[in-house]
């Protein structure tokens, strides 16, 4: 919601509004043609004040709830105020029996229109017309929004999932590790004991083989020394 083309609608429409006020006590005071042409100024100001109010009610759409519902509110309150304008001006005359008092668009209401308000007529198209674009521009970027969000989540999740694989990868990395470390532990201990093995077998063969020097040494004194 642009809160800026919001402003630019609610000021057009007061000014529809305070000169619709008007009409009435003109309408009163007024006779022939004149009247005829009163009222169709103000049938053109009305359904154009109407309008104003429906692009306003698209404006809110998108608004927060905190700024929409009191305004949708107000925007109620105006139709209201319309619709008693409309009474007080049937009031103050008889409707045309000429059937032109149509839309704001038709070429007959244009034609009985002074310049001034053909031109003011014209600005203020102009400024709904922009406002309305500025709504669907602001829709598209809403799109293009959506489709971005709507990539990035797509790509999020790829990252998400391979970000998983790889997690369930370094925990099996992890476990080979650890039953590494144990094999290893394992098998320290078991050169500590083929060690220790190797250096009693060591220090019995040496035993042994002093055994057998002391008994050759015996035997070679005992033949040839001791007569």
């Amino acid at each position: 919601m642009s809160s800026e083309e919001f402003e630019k609608l609610h000021e057009i429409y007061r000014s529809l509004y305070e000169e619709l006020k008007l009409m009435p006590e003109r309408l009163l005071r007024s006779n022939g043609e004149e009247k005829k042409s009163l009222l169709r100024a103000f049938e053109e100001r009305k359904e154009e004040a109407e309008e104003i109010l429906q692009g306003m009610e698209v404006e809110l759409r998108d608004a927060p709830p905190s700024y929409r519902n009191p305004m949708r509110t107000k925007l109620h309150l105006y139709h209201r105020d319309l619709a008693k304008l409309q009474r007080d001006a049937k009031t103050s005359a008889p409707p045309l029996s000429d059937g032109s008092h149509g839309g704001i668009y038709s070429s007959q209401n244009q034609q009985s229109s002074s310049p001034f308000l053909q031109t003011r007529l014209q600005s203020q198209r102009a400024l709904l017309l922009q406002g309305t674009e500025s709504l669907h521009n602001a829709s598209e970027s809403i799109d293009r929004s959506q489709r971005l969000a709507a990539e990035t989540e797509h790509i999020g999740t790829d990252i998400i999932e391979e970000l998983g694989e790889q997690r369930e990868q370094l925990d099996r990395t992890r476990d080979r590790l650890v039953n590494t470390g144990e094999n290893l532990s394992r098998t320290r201990k078991i050169l500590r004991s083929m060690s220790r093995r190797l250096m009693t077998n060591k220090l019995l063969l040496a035993v042994i083989i002093l055994m057998e020097l002391a008994i050759l040494g015996a035997v070679v004194y005992l033949k040839f020394f001791r007569r």
